[in-house]
This record gives C-alpha cells, sequence and structure tokens, in this order.
C-alpha cells in the first residue's frame, strides 16, 4: 500500500496533467457528459424516498415503543434520557449498515478492500449494478437523505451539527452520483471505511448514560465507555485518515485514469472526497480535546456537545414534556414564539 507522500506527489502530478489535458471542458462538456454517463430510473428515485419515509417512521416508531420506555426502566438521569434514543437508534442501524457491508468485501466475491484499484476494472458506462451492492446503495442513500432531516428536526443539536448537516448532504451526492455513473464499487468500500466509527462513538455515549443510571455508578458502564472511547479514537486515525485516503483516494485520483482514461467528471467525485477526508480531520481535532479532556479529567464526556447549562436546560424540558403534553396546542405555540425546537424531549435553540 502507498505511503502518505507518494498520495500527495503521484496524485497532484496526475491530477495536474489531467487538468492540463482537459481542453474542452466545461459547462457544456459537463452537461453532455452528465446526459451520456448518468443512468438511475424514476422508480430507483421513488424508491430512495419511500426508504426515506420508511426510515423516519421505523425510527419514531422504536423511540416510542422501545428506546423511551428502555431509558425509563434503566432510570436514566433526564438529561440522558433525552439524548438516549438517538444514540440507540444510530448503534442499531450503523451496526447492520457495517456488517453487511464487511460481508460484501471480505465474505463475497469481491476484493476491493485488498486491491483498491480493482473498483475501476472493467468499469464501462451503464454497466449494470449487481443487485447485493444496489441493495447496500437504496439503504445506505436513504438513511442519509433520512439523516438530513433527523439532525435538523429529530437529533439533539451539537456544536457540530451544521458540519454534520454538510456532511451528509456530500456523502449523499456521493452515494446518489457514484450509483448513476456506475462507481458503485468505490462506495462500497468508502461505506465501509466510515460506518464502523459510529458503531463506536453510539456505544460509547450509550455507556456514558448507563454508568450513572439512577444517580449511581456503574463500574462495568464505565470500564466499556473508556474501551469504547479508546477504540473509537484508534479506528477513526486507522480507518478515515489512514485507509481512507491511501486506498481510496489513491485508487480514485491515480489508478482511475489508469484503468479508464476518460472517465467521467474525474474532478467531481474527488474533489467530493477530499472534502469528506476535510471533515474526518476536523471531527478528529475533536477526537483530540476529547482525549485530553479524558486525560486530565478522567472522565468520558461528548465534546461536541454544549456546556452544563445547556444539559441542564435539556433535562429540565424533559420533566416538563408531561406538562407541555396536556398543555395541547398552547405549548407548542409559545415554543414556536420563542423560536425553540422540541427534539428527543429537550427544548434547545435552532443554530442552523
Amino acid at each position: 500500500m502507498p505511503g502518505y507522500l507518494d498520495l500527495i506527489t503521484r496524485a497532484s502530478t496526475v491530477m495536474f496533467g489531467a487538468w492540463r489535458d482537459c481542453s474542452n471542458c466545461g459547462l457544456e462538456f459537463s452537461k453532455r457528459t452528465l446526459l451520456d454517463n448518468a443512468y438511475i430510473t424514476w422508480t430507483e428515485i421513488a424508491l430512495f424516498f419511500f426508504c426515506a419515509f420508511l426510515w423516519t417512521q421505523i425510527r419514531r416508531g422504536l423511540t416510542q415503543s422501545l428506546f423511551k420506555p428502555l431509558a425509563q426502566w434503566c432510570r436514566l438521569l433526564p438529561k440522558d434520557a433525552a439524548k438516549m434514543p438517538e444514540s440507540a437508534w444510530k448503534l442499531v442501524f450503523y451496526t447492520m449498515s457495517w456488517c453487511y457491508s464487511t460481508y460484501l468485501l471480505f465474505f463475497s466475491s469481491y476484493s476491493f478492500f485488498h486491491d483498491p484499484p480493482s473498483v475501476f476494472y472493467n468499469w464501462k458506462s451503464g454497466m449494470s449494478v449487481p443487485t447485493d451492492i444496489a441493495i447496500a446503495y437504496l439503504i445506505q442513500g436513504s438513511f442519509y437523505g433520512h439523516s438530513i432531516y433527523a439532525t435538523v428536526y429529530m437529533d439533539a443539536w451539537r456544536k457540530d451539527s451544521a458540519v454534520m448537516v454538510v456532511h451528509h448532504i456530500i456523502t449523499l451526492a456521493l452515494i446518489c452520483f457514484s450509483y448513476a455513473f456506475r462507481y458503485h464499487n468505490v462506495g462500497i468500500l468508502v461505506l465501509f471505511l466510515h460506518d464502523i466509527n459510529d458503531i463506536q462513538l453510539e456505544f460509547t455515549k450509550l455507556n456514558i448514560y448507563l454508568k450513572s443510571r439512577g444517580g449511581g455508578y456503574y463500574l462495568i458502564n464505565d470500564i466499556l465507555s473508556n474501551m469504547g472511547s479508546v477504540s473509537f479514537s484508534i479506528t477513526w486515525f486507522w480507518f478515515r485518515l489512514y485507509w481512507f485516503p491511501l486506498k481510496v483516494l489513491y485508487a480514485t485520483c491515480i489508478s482511475s485514469l489508469q484503468s479508464v482514461p476518460n472517465i467521467p467528471f474525474y474532478f467531481f467525485f474527488n474533489a467530493l472526497l477530499f472534502a469528506l477526508l476535510l471533515m474526518n480531520i476536523y471531527w478528529f481535532l475533536f477526537i483530540v480535546v476529547f482525549v485530553v479532556k479524558v486525560l486530565k479529567m478522567k472522565e468520558v464526556n461528548d465534546v461536541r456537545e454544549y456546556e452544563e447549562e445547556e444539559g441542564n436546560k435539556a433535562a429540565a424540558g424533559l420533566l416538563r414534556q408531561p406538562q407541555a403534553e396536556n398543555n395541547g396546542d398552547d405549548a407548542g405555540h409559545h415554543n414556536s414564539a420563542q423560536g425553540k425546537h422540541v427534539q428527543n424531549g429537550v427544548t434547545k435553540e435552532k443554530h442552523l
């Protein structure tokens, strides 16, 4: 596998050469390339919107019937009970999706992980997408469509939520365009390298909530949260900042032109992938701050959350929820008048 220096030098050389040789590049050329090489049907678009809506309804159903009752049964603190359904939902989905992408890459005939340049072998415009990969794309694409809505209207608002919305939009664009242009092989590799960290993050957060349930202290959950935070920090760097650039970006920047000299939208897709890398670096700064905080304070917390004052507001909002429900529409109008939004029982200022 190449190193960082090899990636930087070769990618810059190849991309500069491709830019220099693209004498007829422009809006008209891009429009013609889009029409000639993008393949997606109205049925697939309808399935995307239906599944995005379905994810939203499944989450709401699980939150009301399972996650909230489970939080009450575990006697979580109000501020933790308000955030627990979000983490539980994401843990369930990302575990399922990552296991499926792991199956595709390691327990089927695909060799994309061990041989990244093979993602472009035998590429043809409009080629058929294997059913197992098409299923993965439908699951992931519709989920990120749901996630754009959920980040704004359902999830707890955090310091990086605006960046998270941008991340979901870029990821959805990558999923949709890579499917339409038949770059689905590299898409599976990208999804595999990113989903594992979400599993570890939500697992860690759930154990942080559980370690102080009922106002007590539970050592096993404290140990699990510490183990989760350590593995999350290591795998974030290993999967997103090591394997992702050296496997995916090396293949898309260099190997793609070797296999398909006039590959469509070369610069567009690589620009989106580099934007994804920059966001991974941005979030890695949060991880560094998190590690420093743990070493100094010996306490595991999500540094993306707002300060304790906001947590107290969240707890107060959860405690007031039954009363607010009894007040009916008047309470809803009052929250709207104050420019606030209730998500998971948490009254929050909107920052987007």
